[in-house]
């Protein structure tokens, strides 16, 4: 009989020549469990996905509840469901007052397309904006505006008329003209290694957009649910797109997207064709169940605000040799270390020092640190004991010639 290794390098399509292996048997906070007995502490939170922990008790118990009463009724949009009304409202509630109207899908990167074409339609225009080094998703419009060659070139060809310019460079936003339907931007850019806006950029980006009456669009499915200190990331910079793009946390640990704009802007979507976006399962009653509870819980919990403490541990903690940078916000770091085979080494062996951790899609000297946020004071301390002790392996191991 075949092992489940084995079952899984034959039967599931792979993401890559080098997956982690990782065979999990349970998960709950901020742990891991393997089928032997190991336990591994989780510094990646699914990529920024369990934000409130793995099975956290009120998230579970509405996963339950909710599949007591109905899974699956009708193609999004149809048929009014508890979950989904209750969830929209409550996103509404804590959300800018022009960020009311919710259109659930099932992941970021649908949410994006969905944005691209609800900017598309409610302005008519076609171009499409968007920088260097970001990175929206892996389907073929959120690769058009994906900003690395890597992963897109050979997916060609991708859509027309679309402009790539690089994030703080004030200059560059003069591209945005009459012509250009929206940007899409990252209010921090996660896989470009956790990049954050220069003072005044984003407020500069939303002055040009709103002056060439093209739409804003940020994408905050890394940022959002407190991953950055603020309930999402544009609290923290006060800046308002026209349209939100969440997903990740979004579903406290189920799949789940949404695009929110105002009712005037996404109610172009309802004619001329009707049906503009269409999802079968977007916004599944389990998975908004799911999604409202974890919400509550770091609204109650007060998880978002307790992120720059436990941010500021991290720093105070790993003081290591190989490490030259520690950048971010709230639980939302990058780690960059003298050499990216240092890292490479880091991520390969850290699942033997009882750690996850991941690389930057675009920034290969560096890896993330993105835990649950309720990760405890103590569990950082024992988490930085781990990884120190992997960086000294690393130091001893590696031959950086």
């Amino acid at each position: 009989m075949l092992s489940n290794r084995q079952l899984f390098l034959l039967h599931l399509g792979q993401t890559s020549t080098a997956p982690m292996m990782l065979e999990i048997e349970k998960a709950e906070g901020v742990f891991l469990y393997g089928t032997s007995g190991e336990k591994y502490i989780d510094l990646i939170s699914g990529v920024s996905v369990s934000n409130t922990g793995h099975r956290h008790p009120r998230v579970v118990e509405a996963v339950k509840n909710q599949v007591d009463s109905y899974l699956h009724l009708m193609v999004y949009g149809e048929m009014i469901q508890n979950p989904q009304v209750r969830y929209a409202a409550k996103l509404a509630g804590i959300l800018p007052e022009d960020l009311s109207c919710i259109y659930f899908v099932n992941s970021g990167s649908e949410a994006v397309e969905g944005a691209l074409k609800l900017a598309k339609r409610y302005t008519g225009r076609s171009r499409i904006v968007y920088f260097t080094n970001s990175y929206h998703g892996s389907t073929h419009a959120a690769l058009s505006v994906q900003g690395n060659e890597t992963y897109r070139n050979e997916f060609r060809p991708l859509l027309p008329d679309t402009i790539r310019i690089d994030f703080n460079d004030f200059k560059s936003l003069d591209t945005i003209d009459e012509h250009t339907a929206c940007v899409i931007a990252e209010p921090i850019q996660g896989e470009a290694g956790v990049i954050l806006p220069e003072k005044g950029f984003l407020e500069t980006l939303k002055k040009r957009c709103t002056e060439q009456r093209a739409l804003l669009i940020f994408d905050e499915v890394q940022t959002g649910f407190g991953r950055t200190g603020t309930m999402f990331a544009i609290d923290r910079f006060n800046v308002v797109p026209d349209i939100l793009v969440l997903a990740k946390a979004l579903g406290g640990g189920m799949p789940l997207g949404a695009f929110i704009s105002s009712g005037k802007i996404m109610s172009s979507l309802i004619n001329n064709p009707q049906l503009g976006h269409i999802t079968t399962f977007g916004g599944h009653p389990v998975c908004c169940a799911a999604g409202l509870a974890s919400l509550e819980v770091i609204i109650e919990e007060k998880l978002a605000e307790s992120c720059a403490g436990k941010s500021a541990l991290f720093r105070k903690e790993l003081d290591h040799p190989l490490i030259t940078e520690i950048r971010g916000e709230g639980l939302l770091l990058a780690v960059q270390l003298k050499n990216r085979e240092y890292v490479q080494y880091a991520i390969t062996h850290a699942p033997g020092h009882g750690l996850v951790l991941d690389y930057f899609l675009f920034c290969s000297d560096a890896f993330r640190i993105a835990p649950p946020l309720v990760i405890s004071n103590n569990e950082i301390k024992q988490a930085c004991r781990q990884l120190l002790s992997l960086l000294d392996d690393a130091q001893k191991n590696v031959n950086i010639r």
